[in-house]
């Protein structure tokens, strides 16, 4: 199966491999990931905060003959119930605010989850060259106005608070890679999540 853009790890092989079969993609976009996963078998949900970019997934999920279910949403409050998942792919999408957002995010992937279920994604390293550029909102979290990032909030983190961020979770990967352009350093996560 391919994997999420830039070296994500092979997480959602493993939850194939041991027939995790419930996915979502939170902060789908376009649904490349949605579409490869349900293309693999997965049950998967599409979730996105534009529904403009859900109706463009719909359209691709129709036109490959594939069954996707679709929320449009904000991941801080995500409408799924207790342990509704094997696997959440979130790429490139819960560092979009403060430390405190991610935080919050993380819970609900936490939380929706099943007891060993596996996570896939990725925050942005204080390694990052956008790093302290633009208008500082919180601590380690920059606001660049004017970008094609539509001015969110970027938070960056180091080592230690992001294995902080993951309690309740065991960390099975932990890397960083450049993704596009040199410079744009990538945590790249898969993590376990824990019983509790």
């Amino acid at each position: 199966m391919a994997r999420p853009a830039s070296g994500g790890g092979g997480a959602a092989a493993r939850a194939e491999g041991a027939r995790r079969r419930d996915a979502l993609d939170l902060g789908c976009g376009f649904g490349r990931h949605a579409l490869l996963l349900a293309e693999s078998g997965f049950a998967v949900e599409a979730f996105d905060g534009s529904a403009t970019g859900l109706d463009v997934v719909r359209d691709a999920a129709a036109a490959r003959g594939l069954q996707l279910g679709f929320k449009h949403g904000n991941a801080d409050a995500l409408p799924y119930a207790d342990g509704s998942f094997d696997f959440v792919l979130s790429w490139n999408v819960i560092y979009h605010g403060t430390l405190g957002d991610a935080g919050a995010r993380l819970a609900e992937i936490w939380r929706v989850l099943k007891p060993g279920g596996l996570y896939q994604g990725t925050m942005l390293p204080t390694r990052n060259s956008n790093y302290g550029i633009g208008r500082r909102i919180a601590p380690d979290t920059f606001v660049v106005e004017g970008t094609g990032e539509r001015d969110h909030p970027h938070f960056y983190c180091d080592a230690p608070v992001l294995v902080s961020l993951f309690s309740g979770f065991e960390l099975l990967s932990l890397s960083q890679t450049q993704q596009q352009k040199p410079g744009s350093w990538h945590w790249n996560i898969v993590a376990e999540r824990l019983p509790g």
